[in-house]
């Protein structure tokens, strides 16, 4: 559907030989977004050489100006990559996926499709996969789309795939019946699921030969690069990583000639409550660099890249962890990653996500990983290789809802801004309520947030300077920003505008409405606004929104509805309503930074 051709095009048309496809339209589109800009926090705040104009009180007027000479940033064009819950394996939405042909004129860069640990793998020919816990908390991690762009179609609602080299991927359609059964089946397997996380005991699950050639024909079909996590919790005696069953998968995956790149198991700080025995920093790097002296003894996989040790929230055992893998198998890596959720699903109210003590425990943790990362590792790329706003799977009507999108659109913005090359976000579909789209694909508040980022904002990151937002402190109190802004070059996928345009973003957190006006290069320029507001009687609970008053819906099942700018005339005052998200792009500033690629 509609969905993901969307994000896949860029804003580009799709021809007309290019089928409509729901995660091929989600996928290039939150590539397309890693673009975000520094907070205003971490910005200049010297008053800028404005004057304020006649007839508006200064205490309500914020002036604000950027630097387009250069960017201070430049995030990778794969910036922003998204998950599906393993649960897909075990629920039985795996058959439902389907990859088509190439969009001719859709052109894009690689993207990743993550497959978690918590699976054992079972070849044809052996009984080698020994069933590990699926969904554990720490261990099984989702599986994970980057969505990027990438010149494919992709449906995960209707069909199956099967690949066949010369004649490319077959579709066996399946009728509205069996789509039926399959949302009633997940639904029961999402009662399970919960049942087993509260009670803390899991159900096995082996991914069989026919599991990963799905997976990775979706993945080839699609136009995505497969990246898979191993199970590293079969140890030997000596708690060293027996690599007898990853083996055998890597063998099976070189003889089908499967282009992949390999991680090694997920949050290992919590292997002593999955295991019973517990894995530090020293002996996981060993385990990596066994991992990769196996790659290198299959030539398929010689040159593959490989990512870890992926840990949970950096507390000081964490840290002490990371330590003690930098020292020894920092180089062996290509990427250093994380993951990171804000709130306990099981106890999260709306207010939580309009906290600004929240929004910024982010911010803190990015600084401990980077110390460390840049101890052992000066320049190693970082991904927060998941992220979402509440653990334990979510909270209907609020990690779903408008309110969570606060915290999504301030945690792009703060990675982006500290140069974090890739964030995967959790997810687009799954069993919780984190996800961007519901079980029967309907775009939620997330859905259409990351839609506009992707279609508004480019890789390079802009420093913005602002005066007005300072108030003055009271003893023993913290002043945390409640009108954080960012700023980057306009997308040069958005043939709407011309490049030199510059995009900015804004989250109102305040119950009152703020007025911003734009000074220096930035004077008098046509502005577009995008303003996102929750559409209903639920307010910020709700799962709908609205653009610029508008109600965002699919048109139909293949079809996005038109995101249609409001024109605010030259030199007219931005009035930010309270508690919103918007994006405005200022046209034709002619911005240094922006001009080229």
């Amino acid at each position: 559907s509609e969905l993901i051709r969307g994000f896949l095009l860029s804003g580009m048309p799709c021809p007309s030989s290019c089928p409509p496809g729901l995660l091929a339209l989600m996928a290039p589109g939150l590539a397309l977004m890693a673009t975000f800009s520094l907070p205003s926090q971490a910005g200049d705040r010297r008053a800028l050489p404005v004057e304020k104009p006649p007839g508006v009180k200064g205490r309500t007027l914020i002036l604000l100006d950027v630097n387009t000479k250069s960017p201070v940033r430049i995030i990778s064009e794969n910036f922003l990559s998204l998950q599906l819950d393993p649960s897909i394996i075990h629920d039985g939405w795996l058959d439902f996926l389907r990859g088509q042909g190439p969009c001719s004129h859709a052109s894009g860069s690689p993207a990743w499709v993550h497959i978690g640990p918590g699976l054992g793998f079972r070849s044809p020919s052996s009984l080698l996969g020994n069933k590990v816990a699926l969904n554990q908390p720490g261990l099984s991690y989702s599986l994970a789309i980057s969505l990027f762009s990438f010149p494919f179609a992709v449906d995960i609602v209707r069909s199956d795939i099967a690949l066949d080299k010369q004649k490319g991927c077959k579709i066996a359609q399946h009728p509205d019946i069996m789509l039926e059964l399959q949302r009633e089946k997940a639904a029961q397997m999402h009662l399970v699921l919960l049942k087993e996380q509260f009670s803390n005991t899991y159900s096995n699950l082996t991914l069989t030969a026919r599991s990963l050639d799905k997976l990775y024909n979706f993945a080839d079909c699609s136009g995505l690069h497969l990246i898979f996590a191993l199970n590293a919790l079969r140890r030997n005696p000596n708690n060293s990583w027996n690599s007898s069953n990853a083996l055998s998968l890597l063998k099976y995956s070189a003889s089908k000639k499967y282009n992949i790149s390999w991680e090694l198991g997920n949050e290992p700080n919590n292997y002593r409550t999955l295991i019973g025995r517990s894995v530090n920093g020293s002996q996981l790097g060993k385990d990596y660099i066994q991992l990769r002296s196996l790659l290198q003894l299959i030539r398929t996989y010689s040159r593959a890249n490989l990512y870890g040790p992926n840990i949970g929230r950096p507390r000081k055992n964490v840290i002490a962890l990371l330590e003690g893998f930098m020292k020894v198998a920092g180089s062996t890596v290509d990427a250093v990653t994380w993951q990171h959720y804000y709130i306990d699903g099981r106890v999260a109210k709306v207010t939580d996500f309009l906290k600004t003590r929240l929004l910024d425990t982010l911010s803190d943790q990015i600084r401990k990983i980077q110390k460390v990362v840049n101890t052992y590792t000066p320049g190693k790329k970082i991904w927060l290789e998941g992220v979402g706003a509440t653990s334990a799977g979510g909270m209907n009507n609020l990690s779903d809802s408008y309110a969570a999108g606060f915290l999504w659109l301030n945690t792009l913005g703060l990675l982006a801004s500290q140069g974090i090359d890739v964030v995967v976000r959790h997810s687009f579909l799954d069993h919780g309520h984190n996800h961007l789209v519901d079980q029967n694909f309907n775009p939620l508040p997330d859905y259409w947030l990351s839609l506009l980022y992707k279609r508004l904002i480019g890789p390079k990151v802009l420093a913005i300077h602002v005066a007005g937002l300072q108030r003055k402190p009271r003893p023993g109190r913290v002043i945390r920003d409640k009108l954080r802004i960012y700023a980057h070059c306009t997308s040069y996928h958005n043939h709407n505008y011309v490049r030199g345009s510059i995009t900015l973003y804004i989250i109102n957190l305040h119950r009152s409405r703020k007025k911003i006006k734009l000074a220096g290069t930035l004077r008098d320029k046509i502005v577009h606004q995008y303003l996102l507001q929750p559409y209903g009687k639920d307010g910020l609970h709700s799962k709908l929104v609205q653009l610029n008053g508008q109600p965002l819906a699919m048109v139909d099942d293949g079809t996005l509805p038109e995101l249609k700018p409001r024109p605010l005339r030259a030199g007219r005052t931005l009035v930010i309503p309270p508690l919103t998200m918007s994006f405005y792009v200022v046209k034709n500033v002619n911005a240094l930074a922006c001009r080229y690629r």
